[in-house]
């Protein structure tokens, strides 16, 4: 099981950027019935970590001074143009109690209908809601597609095989990937034409807006 050591901090509100600045990330370890610590750890460490496991992978937390707990790694926050960890919420688990974690799909094989049909593959979800005890937790949900052979084929939640003790959080029938016919030039160019005109049709009703609300210069 991966491990990682992180730090107890004081700085908090403007002072964490001299956290950032050393090239650590601020976090916190919550969890029910235990007390918020705030936290530092290492930027490299953490990343090879999450690598690892990811967000739906138990792992080990050592905070200076203190035994090991069992966390997940629930939130990450990046910089929205750098990519760069800003902060991480560890989320302390009991073992005796049940969580919900999204748990990434995994698509394995080539469906037929893509491969001899020249279909488009549609995946309509990439992750699915999982409850559970945390030591029945996976890293990934693996869904065999290689069975798909005509148009309009599809696999819903309902249709995916998950280990035991798994429970799936949300509507059974909702619909996970599918198999759609490849459009031909004639219909892409139709909806390309469709765009243009809805678009014209919005800037028109945008312009008319924007003249009656306009006040008459004084003169």
């Amino acid at each position: 099981m991966a491990k990682l050591s992180v730090s107890r901090r004081q700085a908090v509100g403007k002072d964490v950027g001299k956290i950032r600045n050393s090239g650590l990330v601020p976090g916190v370890v919550y969890g029910h019935g235990v007390a918020t610590q705030a936290v530092a750890v290492e930027k490299q460490a953490f990343e090879k970590v999450y690598r690892e496991v990811g967000e739906s992978t138990l792992f080990d937390l050592v905070v200076e001074g203190q035994e090991p707990v069992k966390v997940l790694v629930q939130e990450v926050q990046k910089h929205s143009t750098t990519g760069q960890v800003l902060h991480v919420d560890f989320h302390q688990i009991r073992m005796d109690e049940k969580v919900n974690v999204e748990v990434p799909l995994k698509f394995v094989g080539e469906p037929k209908a893509v491969k001899e049909l020249g279909g488009i593959l549609v995946k309509n979800l990439s992750y699915l809601t999982i409850e559970c005890l945390p030591q029945d937790l996976i890293r990934e949900i693996e869904v065999d597609i290689s069975n798909l052979s005509e148009f309009g084929q599809g696999l819903s939640i309902k249709d995916i095989n998950l280990p035991v003790g798994l429970k799936v959080i949300g509507n059974p029938d909702e619909l996970v990937v599918v198999v759609n016919e490849a459009r031909s030039e004639t219909e892409l160019e139709s909806l390309k034409q469709e765009v243009k005109e809805d678009v014209t049709q919005v800037e028109r009703v945008e312009k008319k807006e924007k003249e009656e609300t306009t006040e008459p210069a004084v003169k």
